[in-house]
């Protein structure tokens, strides 16, 4: 965000950052092959006090970058003094960092939406306060999101109440941001139509309410006049002289047997529904069974994300998600016409958001996206290949596997457990069974010896094709050896191919070099695609497009992408 994105440029960020919650979160694959390969690691929501927590410390308590308020340092330090300098304080300093950036990036108009759950809730708002707070920005709302009715764990072992709800912080820039609140209604049931206006007439369903103050509400001189022979109190009448003669005309006035009068409630418009509250249990969690179920584990319902953009931003808003995962917040901000940057930490993530878009809005969407911080040349991809950086360590395996592949392959994130194998994809070889084929990624210093390697975890693993994909141009012996390993007759398409290949990532960069196994068995569920229908049923029917196309934008850490139609101006 400090190198990519400029000052006062996002209308609306949303996150759902890792919660702290020391788990290992692990992608959902399509059911192929054998049952242990049916879901991979995602990524690890564990944190350690290491050189770049320590890093990041000494920059928010020296403030070297100019970003820090003194509430925000001063609390960082009394967290280091609480907390003392482990885990925790890791976390609370990474979250530190992205959201002072986050409200640099915010136009004074601007909304932040912070996703999380009770493990660091508490932390975190006493964070949001220090940035926000302390340079005229607002706490508006802790939203309460009903995420799920089922009990976690045994009943007999639990300690505690089941936690059942996430919390979202929503945060204002300034004054200035503006909630668009009437966009969102939340329709009653009949049942609860007849609770809330229990009486009725000719014009219909009504409540009763008051139309006179109250003394309690104080003097009035102005609102006490004589109406149908009826004169109050020095309280007066709610309203002035001619709305009360509207409301009668409407048949809104009750006069009760003492004399008295009364105001007949009535649903202003029975469409709309009732307002939304900061207590959201109308949005049902993701089930198992659910359409637009990608197998992300943290994935979030569209019609949530549909409710925040809806509520905080206009159609040609830049919407940001600086931990953006599989994507919801993206694929709802291109179905509503806003435009948008997304930023993840893992190749994994950023692949399976360009298949969704594809899936969802067509090709021409997907391919309209800007990468940064993915490999686009032979140099970006030699400095994926030696970061040093142990949390991306895999990322230059994930590119390369998952970039041949087209997307169809799972990747083995294990560190240290792969057994040599980098990726597996499955392709049918019957109408019925599969084969499959083998990756793996070398980035330098790769020999003869390489191939061999590969021809024994082939055969451990019973794959019928390997792929070895290196960052070094493969020499004369080692193209020898794939091709003494002979060919694979695919069966059922009658297809010859080489049972061990080498493909080089200059091939995959320059060429567009992909894998030539057809029939490919698709490992990622397809998204749903967009329906052609009005940007207000997107609430109540997640399924929904709009129909002009808007500027597509997604990123890495690794950096951001983004893309604009032709003569569109560039937003950020």
């Amino acid at each position: 965000m400090r190198s990519k994105v400029r000052d006062e440029t996002v209308d609306l960020c949303y996150i759902d950052p890792p919660f702290n919650s020391k788990r290992t979160y692990n992608q959902i694959y399509n059911n192929v092959g054998k049952e242990d390969l049916a879901q991979e690691q995602a990524f690890v929501d564990t944190w350690t006090w290491d050189d770049h927590a320590r890093e990041g410390l000494q920059e928010i308590i020296s403030n070297s970058t100019g970003g820090y308020t003194v509430p925000t340092i001063e609390l960082i330090k009394g967290l280091r003094n609480v907390l003392g300098e482990g885990n925790l304080l890791a976390y609370l300093v990474s979250m530190t960092r992205r959201i002072v950036e986050i409200y640099r990036i915010l136009k004074p108009t601007g909304s932040f939406y912070l996703h999380c759950d009770p493990t660091s809730s508490h932390y975190l708002k006493l964070v949001v306060d220090g940035i926000f707070c302390g340079q005229k920005g607002d706490f508006r709302n802790e939203i309460i999101w009903l995420r799920s009715k089922n009990p976690k764990g045994s009943q007999f072992d639990m300690k505690r109440f089941s936690p059942f709800t996430d919390t979202i912080l929503f945060y204002a820039k300034s004054e200035a941001t503006v909630v668009y609140l009437d966009r969102i209604r939340i329709p009653l049931s009949p049942e609860e139509w007849a609770d809330k206006y229990p009486c009725k007439d000719e014009h219909g369903p009504y409540a009763d309410g008051p139309i006179l103050r109250s003394d309690s509400m104080g003097v009035r001189p102005n609102l006490v006049y004589k109406y149908k022979g009826f004169t109050p109190g020095p309280a007066g009448w709610r309203v002035r002289r001619e709305v009360l003669k509207e409301i009668d005309r409407k048949g809104n006035l009750a006069w009760t047997r003492t004399g008295a009068v009364r105001r007949k409630l009535r649903p202003d418009d029975i469409e709309k529904g009732q307002p939304i509250g900061s207590f959201w249990g109308d949005i049902p969690p993701i089930n198992s069974q659910a359409q637009e179920r990608l197998g992300w584990p943290t994935q979030k319902p569209e019609a949530l994300l549909a409710r925040i953009i809806e509520v905080s931003s206009n159609k040609g808003d830049l919407v940001l998600d600086a931990y953006c995962g599989c994507g919801t917040s993206v694929a709802v901000a291109e179905r509503l016409g806003r435009s948008w940057i997304g930023m993840d930490i893992t190749y994994q993530s950023i692949a399976l958001i360009l298949k969704r878009l594809e899936d969802t809005f067509g090709k021409a969407v997907a391919e309209a996206v800007v990468l940064d911080g993915v490999p686009r040349d032979m140099a970006s991809a030699t400095a994926l290949a030696h970061k040093k950086d142990d949390r991306v360590r895999k990322e230059f395996e994930k590119w390369a596997v998952l970039t041949y592949s087209m997307n169809r392959a799972t990747v083995n994130s294990k560190k240290g457990a792969d057994g040599g194998i980098d990726g597996t994809a499955y392709f049918w070889k019957t109408k019925e069974d599969t084969d499959k084929a083998v990756f793996q990624v070398k980035s330098g210093n790769v020999g003869r010896g390489d191939v061999a390697k590969l021809k024994g975890d082939m055969e451990r693993e019973r794959a019928a094709v390997g792929v070895l994909i290196t960052l070094d141009e493969a020499t004369q012996p080692m193209r020898a050896e794939a091709k003494a390993a002979g060919l694979y007759m695919n069966a059922f398409t009658s297809q010859k191919v080489d049972r061990v290949q080498i493909v080089s990532v200059r091939e995959i960069i320059e060429k567009g070099t992909r894998l030539s196994l057809p029939l490919t068995v698709e490992v990622l569920k397809a998204a749903v695609v967009a329906a052609d229908v009005e940007q207000s049923d997107f609430v109540l029917e997640p399924a929904t497009m709009v129909k002009t196309r808007k500027m597509v934008k997604a990123s890495l850490p690794l950096g951001f992408r983004e893309s604009k139609p032709a003569k569109r101006k560039r937003r950020a």
